[in-house]
């Protein structure tokens, strides 16, 4: 197609600024148009916790993940106005100890995978803290094997916790200062942004141009599809029918004006199931208006962790205890309970937060849509018609993702070599009968 496509990137979420930025910045493509109704980075991407990590139970998404952490820890030293990125890590926390022996072995698996190396504790090696900003990172994951060894490091952790894991190459960064930094540099580059929404793509065998609702028709060699959680939508467009589903994700953010959770504390996650101790009274009013999904048994996966600087108060706070496929709507519906749901959750873990039941401070609450394939793993690569190309499904881990994802994507566009990693993520995968039925037996995912 020639060393210089024209490219319309359907989306101006982080995927879709990401692979602008590689196209036009890092390829020398000056012909690409990000199309997208709403303001950069405001549909999902604006809602996320901002995290990354490198700890994950496949080898194709630890090498996609080293990647892109390679090209972030790249971009953010690049220029110091570029986005700064918190180096806390993950901690991963259970009171059970059959789930315990379980994350060894599945950390021993990932380490072998080259997420890096496991330490345990106690034991020979002694454990090093979270360094200072701008400090190396310990590489890899330290495994405490019991509850003593846990809170001589995180000492706010409850006492019924056995043990626990914590992934050193992990943390978060700013992600909209991230969003922002990429596209104004893929514009002085020449990419440009149309706020309009693309409603029809011309061509049958290969695309020849993108149809906005405003009445433009963009002449295009290439259409890459990273519209968050709109994928299937875009990709009906061109009658392809993706494996994807939908499903909301809130988050909340509240002060914790008593301190319980230390300012360099890093993300944390109660790994274990939890049924939450309603009273008879709540028990009865939660199933007065229909909400006994409360009540029983509720999956594992409730985290936090702290945001804003060492000034900061705020807290976020999540937990997915009813993620169910849905259709995106938009604005998003929240769950009135969710707060207080989240807060009783993360008790289990800090017993300190139980002081604010009584009184529960006021949160601000938003969320989001994680959009995922069946593996939970992303499409990125062509797909229907020639000259289309899906960058999407990042589930909950988009902007941890992004720069690997927008890399990958200007790879295929351009022609290039490949990474191993690469025929992981196609979106033809799916078509494979086996690889389907293999899925009966995935087990973990890495979904938080």
């Amino acid at each position: 197609m020639g060393t210089s496509p024209e490219v319309v990137v359907i989306g101006a979420g982080i995927c879709g600024i990401a692979t602008a930025y590689h196209l036009a910045v890092r390829r020398g493509v000056s012909t690409v148009t990000i199309v997208d109704p709403r303001p950069p980075m405001t549909l999902t991407s604006d809602k996320s916790t901002e995290c990354y990590r490198n700890w994950w139970p496949t080898a194709p998404m630890i090498e996609l993940m080293n990647r892109s952490i390679d090209l972030l820890d790249a971009l953010a030293a690049s220029s110091p106005d570029a986005f700064p990125m918190t180096r806390q890590g993950y901690l991963y926390v259970t009171a059970d100890a059959r789930r315990l022996a379980e994350m060894r072995r599945a950390a021993e698996r990932s380490s072998r995978d080259g997420a890096g190396p496991l330490r345990v504790h106690p034991g020979d090696d002694p454990y090093t803290m979270s360094p200072e900003a701008g400090s190396e990172v310990p590489s890899g994951a330290d495994l405490f094997i019991d509850g003593d060894a846990l809170r001589r490091a995180f000492g706010f952790v409850s006492q019924r916790a056995v043990g626990g894991i914590h992934v050193r190459r992990a943390g978060w960064l700013d992600a909209q200062r991230y969003g922002t930094w990429m596209l104004e540099r893929a514009r002085d580059a020449g990419a440009r942004l149309v706020r309009d929404e693309v409603v029809a793509i011309g061509g049958t065998r290969r695309v020849r141009n993108a149809e906005l609702r405003g009445g433009i028709s963009l002449p295009c060699d290439v259409i890459v599809a990273a519209p968050g959680p709109l994928l299937a939508d875009v990709g009906r467009l061109v009658d392809l029918a993706l494996a994807v589903r939908t499903e909301t994700h809130l988050k909340m953010a509240f002060r914790d004006h008593l301190g319980v959770i230390p300012r360099d504390a890093p993300m944390c996650i109660w790994a274990d199931p939890q049924q939450i101790a309603w009273s008879d009274d709540e028990a009865r009013g939660l199933a007065a208006m229909g909400r006994d999904d409360l009540v029983g048994g509720l999956p594992g996966g409730c985290h936090f962790r702290p945001e804003g600087g060492p000034d900061s108060r705020w807290v976020l706070g999540l937990w997915e205890y009813g993620a169910t496929p849905v259709e995106p709507t938009f604005p998003i519906a929240v769950d009135p309970l969710y707060p207080e749901v989240v807060l009783r959750g993360l008790s289990s873990m800090v017993p300190g937060l139980a002081a604010y039941l009584d009184r529960l401070p006021e949160p601000v609450v938003d969320g989001g849509y994680y959009t995922a394939a069946p593996d939970n793993m992303p499409l990125v690569g062509p797909a229907g018609p020639d000259g289309f190309v899906v960058a999407g499904a990042v589930s909950g881990y988009g902007i941890m993702a992004s720069a690997a994802v927008g890399e990958l994507v200007a790879l295929h566009v351009m022609g290039d070599d490949l990474p191993a990693y690469a025929a992981s993520f196609l979106p033809r995968r799916f078509d494979d009968p086996a690889y389907v039925a293999s899925l009966a037996d995935l087990g973990d995912t890495g979904q938080i």
